[in-house]
């Protein structure tokens, strides 16, 4: 794959892109003093790069979701990974030094669906030694809410968000269409209206209408992507955490204002918290976990893992620089409206 160097109009477009991933390239233009050509030009380029990856996915209700710590043979951890991610249920694969080789990221359709794997086909690959299951109960903070810093308050301000749905719109999407326009914008999030019209078999207001009910009532979220190597925070490292219950209802509301955060969930395991932090140097996975237990009275930081290269992220599959350089294995399977 071609190296790109993004340069600050680049991660101006990046940061806009984070606030609404469905931005027009015309909309963006007054805010980024770029012509609308070139933006779409520049996007094009990051994306075919890998720097950059918009993805569609529904967050799905508690039990759906897991984190699992995967032990494998010695030097089979690569192998069992590539076999791994042609699974649509393992939707991110950590390949992590610490307490496990392996941190797989599960988004199932269902908990059925979760238990399925977890009981059946996680028996399927033969060099997994160990296997620890965390199941997602809550999730507090997630990667789609973080952003990087380059625009201005101001800029940030302009940039707007999802438009909202016709008075006219259905106020209900079926199923089967969700699960079209859920595979659909898993590959590209951006998909234009009309190219999934044409494969749903539908009209492309009534995918329009769809795309923005369904984001209003939370069944779809949109996320820009980052390769973590090209941004200020190549540290990528999880902590897995005991926190005193009362503590929870504080960090729903200070999560946010942690820069460090990209995923904090709550688990029922041996842990109740888990965060996932991008990092600037090796150095402040110590000094973070001091921030941590500081801000966090009477928590206990119980293990912790730094991520030396990521395999799979939500269905796209990276190359060891953290480019989106592979297929997409989109979470959700193909469907029919």
């Amino acid at each position: 794959m071609q190296d790109y160097e993004p340069d600050d109009v680049d991660f101006g477009l990046i940061h806009a892109l984070q606030i609404e991933p469905r931005a027009s390239w015309k909309v963006l233009a007054p805010i980024l003093a770029v012509d609308p050509v070139t933006l779409s030009r520049r996007y094009q380029r990051l994306r075919d790069t890998g720097l950059i990856w918009v993805t569609g996915y529904d967050a799905g209700t508690p039990g759906r979701g897991a984190l699992v710590e995967i032990e494998c043979a010695p030097g089979q951890s690569a192998a069992t990974a590539e076999a791994m991610s042609e699974d649509p249920v393992v939707a991110g694969i950590d390949f992590t030094a610490g307490g496990r080789d392996l941190l797989l990221t599960l988004m199932a359709q269902d908990s059925a669906e979760t238990s399925q794997f977890l009981l059946h086909r996680l028996g399927e690959y033969p060099e997994i030694r160990r296997a620890r299951t965390h199941l997602i109960t809550e999730v507090l903070f997630e990667a789609g809410n973080w952003r990087l810093r380059t625009l201005s308050a101001v800029q940030a301000a302009r940039v707007p968000g999802p438009r909202p749905p016709r008075p006219r719109a259905a106020r209900t999407v079926s199923p089967d269409l969700k699960r079209v326009i859920h595979h659909e914008l898993g590959i590209d999030g951006r998909a234009a209206t009309t190219a999934i019209a044409e494969r749903a078999g539908v009209s492309n207001q009534r995918i329009t209408d769809a795309i923005a009910t369904m984001r209003r009532d939370g069944s779809l979220l949109l996320r820009t992507d980052i390769a973590r190597t090209y941004s200020e925070w190549p540290i990528y490292a999880w902590y897995f955490m005991q926190v005193p219950a009362p503590l929870i209802e504080r960090l729903r509301t200070s999560l946010g204002r942690i820069e460090e955060v990209r995923l904090a969930v709550l688990v029922a395991s041996e842990y109740n918290l888990i965060m996932a932090v991008w990092l600037r140097t090796l150095n402040d996975v110590h000094r973070f976990e001091l921030l941590l237990e500081k801000i966090l009275p009477g928590s206990r930081v119980a293990d912790r893992s730094v991520v030396m290269q990521i395999g799979k992220h939500l269905g796209h599959i990276l190359d060891e620089r953290g480019r989106a350089a592979g297929p997409v294995v989109p979470v959700t399977p193909p469907g029919r409206a």
